[in-house]
């Protein structure tokens, strides 16, 4: 491994999952010794309080680092190595939307699944291909990491937008999942060998062995008939009860199809009665998080402001975004590591559509990724991938092309909503919520 030290942006520099990456980062320098590291954003009020809590943390626990925060995009991806990409366009106002406008109509709202991450999607596009652009204007042989949601619909706009552009879609629900796994089986989830085979959010693993290659899968799928992937792990301090209340309804979703294991998302699309049956309509997720996690990060930041040190405070690592490490890791010293990645088919899926962005798993190097083949799918994962990835591409084709008719099937389409009637309905709502982040439709 060489001495190479690296510069990190990470663009969404005022989100809440920041000082965690951050203080993932510190906690892996010898892996990934980083030289610089600075935080971008267009809100320059909300990234302050992060920015100037960072820079406190930073000072005292690795001085050598340079940081910065900035809202100049010439500043932020001028000589960096990695942009890690985080985003949320219209912030949790409008996620709350998302959620709230399905659920007037019985549908569920959620902020990757069915309209609302349909709606997500829309805003998150444009501001995606900027910051790549950024980063291809001033840093053209830098790496972008991109793990904001939702990462299906904005990975199919990449691969028709920016097809050449060195970006790499990932998400850490997966990983987050695969961590519960080994909790599960006593073991380091390090030493899981796994294949998986689905969409973003919308996936199945198909094999789970130890390094050993002893199959794993029955002694998971026993607990998981009973628990779900609900089992105590030490970041659930921190999370909500609706999580653990996903993690046990797992049990339901891997009945439907007891011969892989699912991902915990899959209850939106099998059980949609169920979610919206068990949701407050005015006081969603989005609720939760902002009376939650906000509160907590920007209060913690505002107490290392004040105080003058981040001695003792609450800011917490991020453990599920250590795959970020890995990834840049993987990239820079060509490790080969195998991770999930959100990625064209290109025939690893052998009867699936070759240009869907499918989330499989990878191996990683200095140029990139290389996929493992999957094989064939079920006809029942076949049957539900092909409605969902038509949702994704009608929804990118929409953005592209400022059509309502194909926004309006792309909600049609979603096994979240009931019919055409309900989804003109909710595409109407959704429309007058968003002006100003969506193209105009027509």
């Amino acid at each position: 491994m060489s001495n190479k030290q690296f510069a990190v942006t990470i663009a969404g520099g005022g989100s809440t999952f920041t000082p965690g990456i951050i203080l993932m980062l510190l906690d892996h320098l010898e892996e990934f010794p980083v030289r610089r590291i600075c935080l971008y954003d267009n809100d320059e009020e909300r990234q302050s309080w992060i920015g100037r809590a960072c820079e406190i943390l930073l000072r005292e626990r690795a001085p050598q680092i340079q940081f910065q925060y900035t809202v100049d995009p010439a500043t932020a991806f001028t000589d960096t190595d990695f942009v890690m990409a985080h985003i949320r366009v219209g912030k949790y106002a409008m996620r709350e939307l998302d959620e709230k406008i399905p659920m007037k109509y019985g549908v569920v709202g959620q902020e990757t699944c069915g309209p609302g991450g349909i709606a997500y999607g829309m805003r998150s596009i444009g501001g995606i291909l900027e910051i790549l652009d950024y980063m291809e204007q001033y840093s053209p042989n830098a790496w972008m990491l991109n793990y904001s949601n939702p990462a299906a619909i904005v990975a199919e706009a990449t691969r028709l937008l920016r097809p050449d552009s060195k970006i790499i879609n990932i998400c850490d629900m997966p990983l987050g999942t695969m961590l519960r796994m080994a909790k599960i089986l006593g073991i380091n989830q390090k030493d899981l060998d796994i294949q998986y085979v689905g969409l973003n959010h919308f996936g199945w693993w198909t094999q789970v062995r130890d390094q050993d290659g002893n199959d794993l899968m029955p002694a998971l799928k026993e607990y998981v008939k009973q628990n779900g992937y609900d089992v105590d792990i030490d970041s659930d301090q921190h999370m909500d009860e609706s999580w653990h209340e996903t993690f046990r309804k797992v049990r339901d979703v891997y009945a439907v199809d007891p011969d892989t294991l699912p991902n915990s998302y899959l209850k939106y699309y099998l059980f949609p009665d169920y979610v919206v049956e068990h949701t407050d309509p005015n006081y969603t997720r989005a609720h939760q998080v902002m009376d939650g996690r906000e509160k907590e990060v920007f209060g913690a930041a505002r107490d290392i402001i004040e105080k003058g040190t981040a001695q003792n405070c609450a800011f917490q690592v991020d453990e599920h975004a250590a795959y970020i490490v890995d990834l840049a890791r993987a990239l820079a010293f060509n490790t080969k590591e195998k991770m999930l990645l959100i990625v064209p088919n290109g025939g690893a899926i052998e009867n699936f559509d070759p240009e869907a962005m499918v989330e499989i798993p990878c191996i990683i190097g200095r140029n990139g990724y290389e996929k493992v083949c999957q094989g064939k799918l079920p006809q029942f994962q076949k049957g539900l991938m092909e409605q969902q990835v038509s949702v994704e591409k009608l929804a990118v084709e929409a953005w592209i092309e400022g059509s309502y008719q194909k926004l309006w099937q792309a909600l049609t389409l979603s096994k979240t909503v009931p019919s055409a009637r309900v989804a003109k309905l909710i595409l109407d709502d959704l429309i007058e919520a968003n002006k100003g982040y969506w193209p105009e439709l027509k």
